[in-house]
């Protein structure tokens, strides 16, 4: 086994609150593409940016072509947990992982029987009904490609409904940042991965690590690097199945 591999198990086993800081990288091995490698939807040409797609004021002004962008790209339906998902799911189970706090907006942290999970940036998974509030699932977003003007209306009140993500211009819901926030400065090791950590203010939630062990994982360096103890340059699949998972001993 790679020194580093064994230096990560030897972390991980004198850990009791590990928390997890992840990001697109956790889920392109399940098949959902990121927004920043070479294949990412930031790549792809579109009659506008997707950078201005995913804004606020685009979807109040223009919400046909943003749900146009929306179902095809952002809603990935037959997605799976990868070995990643289920081994953080694992250690927590296991007492060793007090929290997942990801960029990710897709649910699979959950899928895989993550309980405490943070979600910065929200989820596909829930819609809510801009006037009345009312809650419809991934589905009925999907199915709005066949509505008239290919924009979902309350069944109740026939306004818009919004996912529940955080879209360019909008602030973070506060609960969640202060979860993720006091998971992060109570915690005793930081796991980064898959995130490049440059979308901000997300990013900055790891300044208020002040715990023992600081790891990152990623394909590519970050501006993070010489600060941790640990750097693995390779996928988290690789790095996390590897990893054993020995529940706490009292």
């Amino acid at each position: 086994m790679d020194e580093k591999i064994l230096e990560l198990q030897k972390f991980i086993d004198e850990s009791r609150r590990i928390v997890f800081f992840g990001g697109a990288g956790v889920s392109t091995e399940s098949g959902i593409p990121d927004f920043r490698s070479q294949d990412g939807l930031y790549k792809q040409k579109w009659k506008y940016p997707p950078e201005t797609i995913i804004s606020r004021t685009f979807f109040d002004h223009n919400p046909k072509e943003f749900y146009r962008f929306y179902r095809e790209k952002l809603i990935i339906k037959g997605v799976q947990p990868n070995i990643t998902h289920i081994k953080l799911a694992e250690l927590e189970k296991a007492g060793r992982l007090s929290a997942v706090v990801t960029q990710n907006i897709d649910g699979l942290h959950q899928s895989a029987g993550s309980k405490t999970v943070y979600e910065l940036h929200g989820s596909t998974l829930r819609n809510f009904c801009m006037n009345c509030g009312a809650p419809y699932d991934i589905d009925f977003i999907a199915d709005s490609e066949n509505a008239p003007d290919k924009i979902p209306h309350c069944t109740k009140c026939n306004a818009i409904v919004k996912p529940d993500v955080v879209l360019y211009e909008e602030g973070l819901n506060d609960s969640v940042i202060s979860g993720a926030i006091r998971s992060i400065q109570e915690a005793d090791m930081l796991i980064i991965g898959g995130t490049s950590l440059v979308v901000y203010p997300a990013a900055g939630l790891i300044n208020y690590f002040s715990g023992k062990h600081l790891v990152l994982i990623n394909k590519t360096s970050t501006n993070a690097d010489t600060h941790a103890d640990l750097v693995i340059h390779d996928s988290l699949g690789k790095v996390f199945e590897q990893i054993e998972v020995h529940p706490l001993k009292d």
